[in-house]
């Protein structure tokens, strides 16, 4: 007799409840999100059961069944698992974190770098083109990260490498996005564009106060004032009419945590209106700097707080939660770039590493770029980074997240402390669903 077919709820869902008396579904594997009104709601919920159903016999039900919420009783999830932790080893994908300049203008009080390193040379330059021209017949896609430093004291070099980097996609047909992380004080509307133009259209800002107070932790090298430049910087990128994501990222801890409320109300009056804004809260951690000791950081349990409580206040007041939150929650979308085979940071003298918190740590320089543009990797350091999550972990193995991080949303922090790297995500995901559904 051939066995009865039911469908029964996947292990990778998680549920939260709406202001709007709705619920929010998640399921990391298939990346789906999807809300049900309060007339929904029941329905939903009832054909999530444990036991789950015979037969898919409504619209709520199939829609359950195609978004992955409900799954044939024959599925092994965890086969699933295993196997989209496999393609992160596709060698037709390619990241790489470069920085044109290891020098930065700024001297912000958490900052871990030394800027030892100034501009990137010019055989590293030349080995990157010809690197990635060797690489381009096997690729499909590749991600170029600036980071710096401060990248755009290096305009030249993202200018030589980009048009250098656009060419061989366009020749080999080849996806090429890029981000940038600045401080933003170089970012003019004239510069805007030119990032623009090579294709550069995700970007990070930080602005950790109105005023004095971003001054006081955000200052250039000689001590003086930032923060009113990064904002009538800000402005006028909002009169460029080209599609682009734009984060506008605060970093808390107890010396500013007080005065977000007034940034927020700050922001709002200036950005609220242009959807290509948005906000993201993370708290100061003891980085590695040499004022580690002095900075007044949050405990663990007020940060997981804060980030959601501040991003809910900003919602309310009309602003646009950034959409790396959300991203963030796709398949294998929180493990941490250094925990993925094909990405490696460049720095600006082609020291090959995995991480960029800790470029002065010999486990992190896993090899050279040459002459040639052959890049002399150390497998055995590499390997360390990137199998240290869900292959030994049985709690991630057994998590509704795990598809989203496997394990490996920070193989630092693993290192370092012999702790579970969890997502601020995952660790309030009830709350960050309803944020979710509130955002849009």
């Amino acid at each position: 007799m051939e066995k009865q077919m039911n469908y029964i709820p996947s292990r990778f869902n998680a549920l939260s409840h709406t202001d709007d008396g709705g619920v929010v579904l998640f399921n990391s594997y298939t990346g789906a999100i999807t809300h049900f009104s309060e007339e929904e709601k029941q329905s939903a919920i009832s054909a999530l059961k444990r036991t789950g159903i015979e037969l898919l016999e409504n619209h709520i039900q199939k829609e359950l069944f195609r978004s992955g919420f409900l799954i044939s009783s024959d599925v092994d999830e965890m086969k699933r698992a295993k196997y989209l932790h496999q393609t992160l080893h596709r060698t037709d994908l390619l990241h790489l974190i470069l920085m044109p300049t290891e020098s930065c203008n700024f001297r912000c009080t958490y900052c871990y770098e030394t800027f030892e390193r100034g501009k990137m040379k010019r055989s590293v330059i030349n080995s990157l083109k010809a690197f990635v021209q060797e690489k381009a017949s096997h690729l499909s896609a590749l991600h170029i990260s600036w980071f710096g430093g401060e990248p755009l004291i290096s305009l030249d070099v993202i200018e030589e490498l980009s048009q250098s980097f656009l060419s061989i996609a366009e020749e080999k047909q080849i996806r090429y996005t890029c981000d940038l992380v600045t401080n933003g004080y170089l970012l003019t509307k004239d510069t805007f564009k030119q990032l623009l133009s090579w294709n550069i259209n995700q970007f990070m800002i930080t602005v950790d106060g109105v005023g004095e107070i971003h001054d006081r932790r955000r200052h250039l090298s000689d001590g003086g004032q930032t923060f009113e430049r990064i904002i009538d910087n800000l402005i006028a990128i909002k009169t460029i009419p080209d599609s682009f994501n734009l984060t506008i990222r605060s970093n808390f801890d107890e010396d500013n945590l007080g005065d977000v409320s007034k940034l927020t109300k700050f922001l709002k009056q200036h950005f609220a209106d242009d959807e290509r804004y948005g906000v993201l809260f993370r708290p100061v951690g003891q980085w590695g700097g040499k004022n580690d000791e002095a900075i007044p950081v949050c405990s663990r349990t007020m940060a997981n707080k804060k980030i959601w409580e501040l991003t809910d206040e900003a919602i309310t007041e009309g602003l646009k939660m950034s959409p790396m939150v959300i991203e963030s929650l796709m398949p294998s979308a929180s493990v941490c770039y250094a925990a993925k085979p094909h990405s490696l940071v460049v720095g600006a003298d082609g020291q090959l590493y995995k991480c960029t918190l800790s470029v002065q740590e010999d486990f992190n320089k896993v090899g050279k770029i040459d002459d040639n543009g052959h890049f002399q990797l150390d497998y055995d350091k590499i390997a360390h980074w990137v199998t240290s999550g869900e292959e030994t972990d049985s709690s991630c193995q057994s998590c509704f997240y795990r598809p989203a991080c496997q394990g490996n949303h920070c193989p630092l922090y693993r290192m370092r402390t012999g702790k579970r790297p969890c997502p601020y995500e995952k660790r309030n995901i009830k709350k960050v669903l309803n944020l979710i559904w509130k955002n849009s």
